[in-house]
């Protein structure tokens, strides 16, 4: 049985943190360049910080529930996430949002591996795409309904920014709460080898320091190469904005975008426990590119919502397909720390995405258009690389 309790609440947990946190991300360009005026490279930078920080917290948080259990961090996680958004609400100058935003992320570092780590621990390995497939999917359905929250909450408070980031709290502290709902599962003791009498006892070494698999740091080291060109959303947001969307325009293109994500990511994990997972994982990346140089060139109307559609097959061919991967590459007993590891390297390439972005925005033809089209080209060569990918595992 794929479908666990724990997959189940935690499905809900991300789901109703996702409906918080994608009810204040595509206000944050407005937010920030509009309201608090600040240049499009503190957008980037705000958002590549706060990755890494996410990323740097993963790698420990993986490594140390692997051995402490995985639901204390899973909890204090989601309460931080709360924590931040607060702060963001509250904001009155763009460092206020910074920090928000770095407490808000440093929380996801502290819940994300671990929570993945237990959902692949809950799962039979030849079911792990679709239950990652499904909660990718009930995570983004979040997505889906938090920007619709914050269309609501501009109409009833007749467009006052400032009180609509504040609804988020509800939904972040919801999902703090269904955390006492799951169930750790303890990882099984490696069982203890018997040595003559003769023989010296062998020195233990905690499994933490053993190396992980050559295949686990090959792919690890190709995804987070590729990941140096893929950054933050909110970048792509204020394309939209430049291009002269209006606040509910912004939000409408990531409800398009978020909508195809989440009903893309569950056949996408369906799909990944089939087929190789290279290629899998191309499609992702073909969506990438042609996300990316589209909303590079278009200049406004339907178009911009096609690309944003487009680009939401991206995540949902990558995301939960990805951390699958890593998780079929690593014994049990390490799947905390190789998810942390992955998502840790992962988020400090985005950082380095969303600074050199940032600084090139307004280079040539401006609004983004450069950064656009070179990450664009760069995922269309990674995603003709990843098609033909001979990979030892299946």
């Amino acid at each position: 049985m794929w479908l666990t309790r724990n997959l189940v609440v935690l499905t809900l947990v991300s789901l109703t943190q996702d409906a918080a946190s994608e009810l204040l991300f595509p206000l944050l360009p407005v937010l920030l360049t509009g309201v608090l005026a600040a240049p499009p490279v503190v957008l980037g930078v705000i958002e590549g910080v706060a990755d890494a920080t996410a990323g740097v917290t993963r790698y420990f948080a993986g490594r140390w529930s692997d051995r402490r259990g995985r639901k204390p961090f899973i909890g204090a996680g989601y309460a931080l996430a709360a924590l931040g958004k607060v702060l963001v609400a509250a904001a009155a100058v763009w460092p206020v949002v910074l920090l928000g935003r770095v407490v808000d992320r440093f929380g996801k570092g502290v819940r994300s591996a671990p929570r993945d780590a237990l959902i692949a621990a809950s799962t039979a390995p030849e079911h792990r795409g679709r239950a990652f497939g499904f909660h990718r999917t009930g995570d983004t359905l979040g997505a889906v309904i938090g920007p619709l929250i914050a269309l609501v909450a501009l109409a009833v408070l007749d467009d006052d920014l400032g009180a609509a980031l504040w609804w988020a709290v509800v939904p972040a502290a919801l999902s703090a709460l269904l955390v006492f709902l799951v169930k750790d599962v303890s990882v099984a003791p490696t069982p203890a080898v018997v040595v003559p009498a003769v023989a010296p006892a062998p020195t233990p070494t905690p499994t933490e320091r053993s190396p992980l698999p050559p295949e686990f740091r090959r792919v690890t080291t190709v995804l987070v190469l590729i990941a140096l060109v893929n950054f933050s959303d909110a970048l792509l947001l204020l394309r939209v904005v430049d291009i002269g969307f209006s606040t509910t325009e912004v939000v409408l293109t990531y409800v398009v975008f978020n909508l195809v994500y989440t009903l893309g990511a569950y056949p996408a994990g369906v799909l990944v426990d089939r087929w190789p997972r290279p290629r899998v994982y191309a499609v992702g990346l073909a969506a990438f590119a042609v996300g990316y140089v589209g909303l590079g060139l278009v200049d406004g109307g339907w178009p911009v919502l096609l690309c944003a559609a487009i680009y939401g097959l991206f995540p949902a061919f990558t995301d939960g397909v990805g951390k699958a991967w890593i998780s079929a590459l690593v014994p049990v007993e390490h799947l905390g720390r190789a998810q942390g590891v992955f998502q840790a390297c992962n988020a400090g390439a985005v950082l380095v995405a969303g600074v050199w972005a940032g600084l090139l925005w307004n280079v040539g033809p401006g609004d983004g258009v450069l950064p656009l089209l070179v990450a664009g080209g760069v995922g269309a060569v990674a995603a003709v690389g990843m098609a033909t990918w001979q990979s030892s595992q299946p």
